[in-house]
């Protein structure tokens, strides 16, 4: 299976988008993605660009193509809408100037009234407005060949019927008046209605589509942050070549300031790193020979060589965005309920509109009141351009593209849409300890030099150590490198698995292991506090101790924090370890963690996934996305803590790259401000639709006499999908977690 990304052009609702799935879905593909916010998707298929070509021999007919050469198509599209709308929108904002004086000078018999001939400003107007009708216009006449077709109707739909229906009739007012052909019928027409409509629906579609372009921007960020070229290191030379004809294997020289191209290994020199753009850590790394380095990130300091690891797609910044324009292409479930309505919304106000219609000419008949009929066809007009389900198809898309563009800029990346959805729900939190509220590397807490001098004593521990390659070994060693050792001959060295080690130095045999590898041989070990979670390792000659050391993996400096601002948020935390039970314990009663479970398999931890969630709980799980993998599996939402390639991206629905437990905390916050934002852009769609619509129908004219305006009409239509974007906006400003 190949997947393939595309642009999309011609989309112009959310119905737009469903059309275009309709067409995947007749040609039996399983797996694609349209998204109307970013007018992008992609597909994977045996042969996806075949595939496309077939689909595309039925899209081009209605308007629509899918585009997989075009990196900048959302570019281009905003440069010819600002083209068409630079003699548009002055033509469009003239006419509405000198409706809205003449509507003036009805109301303000002091302001002096503007009189142009009928058959002057009549013929204007019927020359601009067939301009514009069948120029800018075009999307909305192929609206009305789709639905005639019987192909499904959309926003494009409700525009061309209206402005179309009003045209006709213009024009047939028009033409009744100057050829005397004696209809008697108001002399009214709409040419203006139809200029400024089309005009101020255009303005509407730019300002939407300018803000949906800047959704895009987390990709975008994350686009940059890959170098264009590089150093390649060869026959002793320094050629620069592009990233794209790096090669695996390849010796590359890194300065100071470049972006490093690809991931990879320091072959010689060293460096200080930001890795703030790929992980969201703040703090520079100090990186040495055959230190992992990837690609996206800056050497600050220092000049070294490394050699490619991964290139091209396999990058660590490349499965990021992956990652992002996946998620952002998904659909959460609150979307895919908002897709059902909007395919039946464009039919049913079809019915409105005709019932608008047909109800204000049985009036105009039923009273031998003609002036109704122009009034209906205003009606008709006003219904079908304020109805555009623009503000409804783009409620909930925009605010899960910047919401998951707003969690990759703080380092975490969302699996899918349908994963911050359910993040709102967890009321229960399961940590792994190691790696995820612990640090993950053991350290040395105290060093207790019982019998000898101390600085013999490191001498020995050090130079036996030194030849162990278990991980409490580098702990001890790392603490005593830097305390001047002399080196010293170790003979008979013996490394005995899961216990010590042991080795000669100058005639006396040396221990060191557990205490119940001490105890074996016979030498009374010293007791631990029951209330102490460090791991003792002793140090003994056969006859006695004379050296402890307490080894612990600390924990990380957030934990703690993290864990109170959840029970803030009335979520229940657990902590599942491999640990012994004291351990656990403390480690719980040190964080406020409401339950443990102690000396637990990495196979057992999904057990207890499921046993919460039979009690009702919706779990989230979080580990290394390794060892943890079966739990991870199971949870409702599953975050791994990880950072540059080690993108648990197989079992986590949210990877919190560079190992901060804050990001736990902003994940559930990004989360709950986009559902809240979508929550309310869909209510400001429903009601503007339900308060909107029957006053554009003419239901106050009886009483009050109010009638809605078509041009009124467009401008409330392109200020609601204006609005609904930019409420998704404030999410890109919203002040959260450590920003």
């Amino acid at each position: 299976m190949t997947r393939v990304e595309f642009a999309i052009k011609g989309m112009s609702c959310a119905t737009c988008a469903l059309n275009i799935e309709n067409v995947f879905k007749d040609k039996n593909i399983n797996k694609y993605a349209v998204n109307f916010a970013s007018e992008s998707g992609y597909i994977e298929s045996e042969n996806p660009h075949k595939d496309i070509s077939l689909i595309n021999q039925e899209l081009k007919p209605h308007g629509y193509e899918l585009l997989t050469n075009t990196q900048n198509i959302q570019e281009i599209q905003l440069k010819e809408k600002i083209s068409k709308l630079k003699y548009i929108l002055p033509i469009s904002l003239l006419i509405f100037l000198y409706m809205i004086y003449e509507i003036s000078t009805m109301l303000f018999d002091s302001l002096p009234k503007i009189h142009i001939p009928y058959t002057i400003l009549n013929t204007t107007l019927l020359i601009f407005s067939t301009v514009i009708l069948f120029s800018v216009g075009r999307p909305f006449l192929r609206g009305i060949q789709r639905f005639l077709k019987k192909e499904g109707a959309n926003m494009d739909t409700l525009i061309g019927i209206g402005t179309f229906s009003a045209y006709i009739y213009s024009l047939f007012v028009f033409l009744n008046k100057i050829l005397s052909i004696g209809v008697n019928i108001s002399e009214n027409t709409f040419f203006d209605a139809i200029i400024v409509v089309i005009g101020f629906v255009y303005l509407g579609k730019y300002l939407e589509y300018r803000s949906k372009y800047k959704t895009g921007e987390a990709i975008k960020q994350l686009a940059t942050l890959q170098a264009k070229t590089a150093i390649l290191i060869k026959g002793g030379k320094q050629i620069e070549i592009k990233v794209e004809d790096i090669k695996k294997g390849d010796i590359l020289l890194l300065k100071p300031g470049a972006i490093i191209p690809v991931d990879g290994k320091i072959t010689e020199g060293n460096g200080v790193i930001d890795v703030s753009m790929l992980t969201g850590e703040p703090i520079p790394q100090d990186v040495e020979k055959d230190s992992l380095v990837y690609g996206g990130t800056t050497n600050i300091q220092g000049s070294f060589q490394m050699e490619a690891l991964k290139v091209g797609d396999d990058t660590a910044i490349a499965n990021i965005i992956k990652i992002v324009k996946e998620a952002q292409d998904s659909k959460a479930e609150i979307q895919k309920i908002v897709d059902k309505i909007s395919s039946i919304f464009v039919p049913t106000i079809l019915v409105i509109a005709s019932i608008t219609i047909i109800t204000w000419i049985f009036f105009a008949f039923t009273t031998s009141n003609f002036s109704y009929i122009p009034l209906g066809i205003s009606s008709l007009v006003s219904v079908l351009v304020i109805a555009c389900p623009c503000a409804l198809g783009l409620a909930t898309p925009t605010a899960i593209v910047v919401g998951i563009g707003k969690a990759a800029q703080n380092g975490i990346l969302v699996k899918n849409a349908e994963s911050l959805e359910k993040l709102n729900r967890i009321d229960t939190v399961i940590f792994d300890k190691t790696g995820t509220l612990t640090k993950g590397f053991p350290k040395v807490e105290e060093m207790e030099y019982i019998q000898g001098n101390e600085k013999e004593l490191n001498t020995i521990i050090y130079n036996l150590e030194s030849l162990s390659q278990h991980p409490l070994a580098s702990a001890i060693t790392n603490q005593l490198k830097d305390r001047d050792i002399k080196e010293v001959k170790v003979k008979n060295f013996r490394n005995i698995d899961g216990k010590g080690i042991q080795g000669d130095i100058k005639g006396t045999t040396y221990y060191i292991g557990k205490p119940s590898y001490i105890e074996e041989m016979g030498i009374k070990s010293i007791p631990q506090s029951k209330d102490s979670t460090a791991t003792v390792v002793l140090l003994t000659t056969k006859k006695e101790v004379l050296a402890r050391i307490l080894i612990s993996d600390p924990l990380k400096e957030e934990s703690k924090k993290v864990i109170n601002k959840l029970h803030s948020m009335n979520i229940q935390t657990v902590m599942i370890t491999g640990d012994n039970e004291n351990t656990a314990k403390s480690i719980s009663k040190e964080l406020g963690i409401n339950q443990y479970f102690a000396e637990v398999l990495p196979d057992q931890k999904a057990e207890y996934v499921k046993r919460f969630q039979t009690e009702g709980k919706n779990v989230a799980m979080i580990g290394d996305g390794i060892n943890d993998a079966p739990a991870l599996a199971l949870a409702n939402v599953s975050m791994a803590m990880a950072t540059g390639t080690e993108i648990a991206i197989s079992t986590s629905d949210i990877t919190l790259l560079g190992g901060d437990l804050n990001k736990v905390v902003i994940s559930f916050k990004v989360a709950k401000a986009t559902l809240k934002t979508i929550k309310q852009n869909l209510f400001w769609a429903f009601i503007y639709n339900i308060i909107c619509i029957p006053i554009a129908a003419g239901i106050l004219y009886p009483i009050w006499g109010i009638l809605l305006n078509p041009i009124f009409a467009g401008l409330a239509m392109a200020f609601s999908s204006f609005s609904v974007v930019a409420n998704s906006l404030r999410l890109k400003i919203l002040k959260i977690g450590n920003e």
